[in-house]
């Protein structure tokens, strides 16, 4: 499978078309599928190799490599080797010296069922956890902002929000009280919250807390955008009643607070 010119250009275009498809760096992508095949390396050569592989990024070259520590006298050959075997091994090893790491060319081979299959676990969970990092860092600096999504399910009383290629919750309690909201519904919702969780990123919505009252007035009213009147504060009984309380910092405008 590694040494057909077919498959070693169709590993970089997957890459790409991952890379492309998930929006996180296709260097992240290889570098998955490296550590896929040096595990599967691992159990065509022993687990007990500490193997290494490198994708050459122009033309898909394969390289399997097996690190070897240059000793005195080697004691396990899977992992040590004498200076004279290793300056044999390659002309380049001639400057090394005790204690220095070389790496040992090993045959391309053909993927078995089994060690298909540990590549492609491998692969598969990296770039999830890739995913998941960049959703993170997606969001993370939208906290404290409105964000817009639409209602993809309803759970126990929680509402499941689909922001665009990942999920959101509105919990019960930040719900607007006996607000009719359904599967379809366009919401905008306040984030109070992202939470790196093991099974990805958590982002927290809320529509009754006071701080997305204030963030609707930021958008909807132009002087308080361009900072000509300040929030000085606000309460809010969600459904029922709401107070809000500004001030001009503009000499131009009126000076006198007032509360709405």
């Amino acid at each position: 499978m590694l040494n057909r010119r077919a498959d070693k250009l169709e590993l970089l275009r997957i890459a790409e078309a991952v890379a492309l498809e998930k929006s996180i760096d296709k260097e992240l992508i290889i570098d998955s599928m490296e550590s896929g095949i040096a595990k599967a390396a691992k159990s065509k050569f022993g687990s007990e190799n500490d193997i290494m592989v490198q994708i050459n990024r122009d033309n898909g070259d394969i390289g399997i490599f097996r690190k070897l520590i240059i000793v005195e006298k080697p004691m396990n050959l899977n992992i040590e080797i004498g200076l004279k075997e290793a300056i044999n091994l390659s002309k380049e090893n001639v400057e090394k010296k005790i204690g220095d790491e070389i790496l040992q060319p090993l045959p391309s081979f053909d993927f078995g069922r089994i060690a298909a299959q540990t590549a492609k676990q491998v692969i598969t969970y990296s770039v999830r956890e890739a995913e998941r990092e960049r959703q993170y860092k997606d969001f993370v600096d939208k906290k404290d902002t409105i964000l817009s999504g639409i209602v993809k399910r309803l759970e126990f009383g929680n509402v499941i929000v689909d922001l665009g290629g990942t999920e959101a919750i509105i919990q019960k309690s930040e719900m607007i009280p006996r607000e009719n909201i359904k599967a379809g519904d366009r919401v905008k919702a306040y984030c109070l919250d992202v939470r790196r969780e093991p099974r990805g990123q958590q982002i927290f919505l809320s529509r009754a807390n006071h701080k997305f009252m204030e963030k609707l007035f930021i958008q909807e009213v132009p002087e308080i955008y361009d900072e000509l009147i300040e929030i000085k504060s606000s309460s809010r009984d969600p459904g029922s009643r709401a107070k809000i309380c500004v001030k001009a910092i503009d000499t131009s405008l009126d000076p006198v607070g007032a509360c709405v």
